[in-house]
């Protein structure tokens, strides 16, 4: 299946209490990482324009905060895991995720299915603490919400169950856009809303303004792999670091851990970075990414070319898309030297031809009709105006498995293919039988 699990936000309608020119009410299941981040910018917006939101999140939730200041409600459910035991699970995964083998299709499928059986044995651990609290359910029914706003990769129930979850989704708002992906047919409940967080660039902390621009023309690097990688080996340090060292470009690193021994002047280390303001810097000249799918949008967004490490999940998919479109290096972050590292910036920096694919998909991603931010607004309150989007859903979802891969007429068919093979068969059989006999009776006489 071409469409990323990790790109998908689901919409699927409750209730009949919205009407066209009010304000709804949303309940939210979210994940977490980077898809919060996602879909707290949605959830904002929801709120400035008179929506009332609700998310239901854990106790052990890592970065849905709900005593931060907001127009969001959050409704806290106890779980029996911790915040530090769901921190370190999830870090497990990634890192077990991280060191399957590549080269062996067969071992990296099973790993890989070990992997989502873990995820989902530890997802539906946590649903069950939500459904299972009678208390909490019967506030939800009272609270009478007109739509479900979620992320499919953390749905709530069994295999079976989620497959109906999934074909009751009135909506499907994809995180990729046509500057991204490519071409395919496609129903007309999806619509892809790529980039809609990525917004203009603010001024940078005056020292990392200052830093910025003494590059003078030679510009910035902006390296980060993200806020799931914090402890990345010493050795890989060493070579990332000589390899920034030798570059005329001032580079800022997103760097929790020792100072690698052969960090150059030219780099400084930060433990955050504002990213988005950084790649819209005009100084900025190119990006080392672990490829995630907000970092590839900011950077289509504002056109700055890539060198991409992947670790896990889509971040392979992003980079190879980008190389594809001729806006991106690819890197292997454990066997990449620091000769391999200087080439691969020395070429998106210096070749013309990925600046100008990079800044011909920003100019795409900023030509559409309408802003992909206003269209996911739109197309909540469509479904909560219009009881939900049925018309909109293809009558596949309402077929069963048989019906569906279409058994029962191939069924059919074969039965006709056998009817008519045995009846010839049966002709042939009697023809031979009767010749046989006529020759026997010529020759007695």
């Amino acid at each position: 299946m071409s469409m990323k699990w990790n790109s998908v936000l689901l919409l699927l309608q409750l209730s009949c209490y919205f009407s066209s020119g009010s304000c709804g009410k949303v309940l939210v299941w979210p994940t977490e990482y980077s898809h919060w981040m996602n879909m707290k910018t949605i959830l904002d917006e929801l709120g400035q324009r008179g929506h009332e939101v609700t998310v239901l999140t854990s106790s052990a939730s890592i970065h849905v905060d709900p005593n931060k200041t907001s127009t969001i409600k959050f409704e806290v459910y106890p779980t029996s895991l911790s915040r530090d035991a769901f921190d370190a699970f999830v870090l497990m995964v990634v890192k077990k995720w991280e060191r399957i083998p590549k080269d062996r299709i067969w071992l990296h499928l099973s790993e890989m299915q070990e992997i989502m059986w873990d995820f989902s044995d530890c997802m539906r651990n946590m649903c069950k603490d939500a459904v299972l609290n009678t208390k909490l359910m019967r506030k939800l029914k009272e609270s009478k919400f007109d739509v479900v706003f979620a992320d499919a990769i953390g749905p709530c129930g069994r295999p079976t169950v989620l497959l109906e979850t999934m074909a009751k989704a009135e909506i499907w708002l994809i995180r990729s856009y046509w500057d991204f992906d490519f071409p395919r047919p496609l129903l007309p409940n999806f619509d892809f809303v790529g980039g809609f967080h990525c917004k203009p660039a603010k001024p940078l902390p005056k020292e990392m303004e200052d830093f910025a621009q003494s590059s003078g023309e030679h510009g910035v690097v902006v390296f980060t792999l993200g806020s799931m990688i914090s402890n990345m080996p010493e050795e890989r340090a060493n070579v990332f670091a000589s390899a920034l060292a030798q570059i005329p470009q001032k580079v800022i690193w997103r760097f929790d851990g020792k100072k690698p021994d052969t960090l150059g002047a030219n780099t400084r280390l930060y433990k955050w970075i504002p990213q988005n303001d950084l790649l819209g810097h005009p100084k900025t000249k190119a990006f080392i990414t672990h490829g995630g799918g907000n970092g590839v949008y900011e950077a289509i967004y504002h056109g700055v070319p890539m060198v991409g490490m992947p670790l896990f999940a889509d971040q392979p998919d992003n980079i190879a898309r980008m190389m594809a479109k001729g806006a991106a290096v690819r890197l292997d972050f454990d066997t990449v030297s620091s000769t391999d590292m200087l080439n691969a910036l020395k070429t998106v920096i210096n070749d013309p031809l990925y600046k100008e694919n990079i800044m011909r998909l920003s100019r795409i991603n900023h030509d559409q009709p309408t802003k992909p931010l206003d269209r996911i607004v739109f197309w909540i309150e469509f479904v909560m105006r219009h009881r939900g989007a049925k018309h909109l859903r293809v009558a596949a979802h309402d077929l069963n498995w048989v019906q569906y891969h279409s058994l029962d007429v191939i069924g059919f068919l074969l039965a006709c293919v056998a009817t008519v093979i045995f009846a010839i068969t049966k002709c042939c059989l009697l023809c031979c039988q009767k010749f046989a006999k006529t020759g026997k009776k010529e020759k007695r006489e």
